[in-house]
C-alpha cells in the first residue's frame, strides 16, 4: 500500500512533466511557425522546402511534449517508487 505522501508526490511531479515538458516545445512552435510565415513572405517561390522543413521540425518539437506525457503517465500508473 503507497503512502499519501507519495500519491501526492506523484501527482505533483507528472503535472510538473506535463507543464514544464510543454513550455518548451510550444514556445519553440510559435517561434519556428512565424519564422516560417516571414521566410514565405519574403521568398514566396520557397514556400515547398520552407513548409517541408517546418513540418519536419514540428513533428520533432512534438515529440518532447510526448515524452514529458510518457513520464507522467509512469508517475500516475507505473508508479516506480511504491
Amino acid at each position: 500500500m503507497e503512502s499519501n505522501l507519495t500519491t501526492a508526490a506523484s501527482v505533483i511531479a507528472a503535472a510538473l512533466a506535463v507543464g514544464i515538458g510543454s513550455i518548451g516545445p510550444g514556445l519553440g512552435q510559435g517561434q519556428a511557425a512565424g519564422q516560417a510565415v516571414e521566410g514565405i513572405a519574403r521568398q514566396p517561390e520557397a514556400e515547398g522546402k520552407i513548409r517541408g522543413t517546418l513540418l519536419l521540425s514540428l513533428a520533432f518539437m512534438e515529440a518532447l511534449t510526448i515524452y514529458g506525457l510518457v513520464v507522467a503517465l509512469v508517475l500516475l500508473f507505473a508508479n516506480p517508487f511504491v
